[in-house]
This record gives C-alpha cells, structure tokens and sequence, in this order.
C-alpha cells in the first residue's frame, strides 16, 4: 500500500526549501528543484564520508567525463559506474551544474561577491564545476571562446583556494 502522504511531504520541503532560499540567492539553483521524481534528491551531496571521498577522487583519477547533453556524465569504468552511490553523483553532473559559459560566468560572480565559505553542497558542486569547465576547455579551437573559457577556470580555481584558506 502507497503512503498517501509522501507526496504531501516532497511538496511541503520544496515550499519549505524555496522559502528558506528565498532571503539568498542560491548558487545552484537547480539542486532546490525535484528531479527524478524523487524529493530525496534536492539538493544531493555526493560525499557524506571519507569513503565517498575517496571514491569520488578514484572516478576523478579514471577519467571520469562530465559532458553537456543526454550523456551528462561518462565513467571508464564500468565496475566504478555501476555503483548505487555513483547515482548522486550522476545527478549532480546531469541535472545541477552549470554548463552554459553564462551560467558558468553567472556562478563565478557570485562566488567572487562571497565572504563566508562555501557550504559543503555548494564547495562540492563547484569543485565539479571547476572539472566540467576544464574538460570544456580542453575541447575549445576557437580563440575568442577559449579565452572566455580559460578565464571562467581561473575565476572558479581563485573561488576553490579562497575557500580553502583558512580564515
């Protein structure tokens, strides 16, 4: 028997989630929307221990993609992919960072604008901003848009080691 009240639940946090965001601009603001129809993904965090850390640096190290479009996110290894706790992370790369340069531009703004650090969400989800946007660059001819992709690495690497400076 279906519990009658989840859905009432999945809409009272995103009322609640939306209303407590509304007094701060988000720096992710896809992450405060339902996706996958499931409200215990918003906002996801892909690590919670130093296990999940160490896989996420064992994905990063096989060569993990992280592309624009219906293949959000491409892992080498199938072993490494086919990992429940890999589907946060698919999420996070599919459905939340920002891909478009103006996103991009628009998040390294804010961060430049910012003078407390960054939650674990959002440093997480800038560090994986930070490898979309160098593997971008990587595949960029065209001067003009290199240089505008070249500066948004900069600016989201200066957000990175701002926030790993100790206060």
């Amino acid at each position: 028997m279906t519990q009658w009240w989840a859905p009432l639940i999945a809409v009272y946090l995103s009322i609640y989630l939306a209303a407590t965001q509304h007094h701060r601009k988000a720096l992710y603001p896809y992450a405060y929307r339902i996706k996958r129809e499931t409200y215990t993904l918003i906002n996801p965090t892909f690590q919670r221990s130093v296990e999940d850390v160490n896989l996420l640096f064992e994905i990063l190290l096989d060569g993990m993609q992280i592309q624009d479009g219906e293949d959000g996110m491409l892992i080498p290894d199938a072993e490494l992919a086919s990992l429940r706790r890999v589907e946060k992370l698919e999420v996070i790369c599919e459905d939340i960072l920002p891909k478009r340069l103006s996103d991009i531009r628009r998040l390294t703004a804010e961060l430049a604008g910012r003078r407390q650090r960054l939650s674990l969400q959002d440093f997480e989800k800038t560090v994986l901003t930070l490898v979309y946007t160098t593997q971008t660059l990587a595949h960029i001819s065209n001067q003009h848009q290199r240089e505008a992709w070249t500066e948004a690495v900069l600016q989201l690497f200066r957000a990175v080691q701002k926030d790993l400076k100790p206060s």
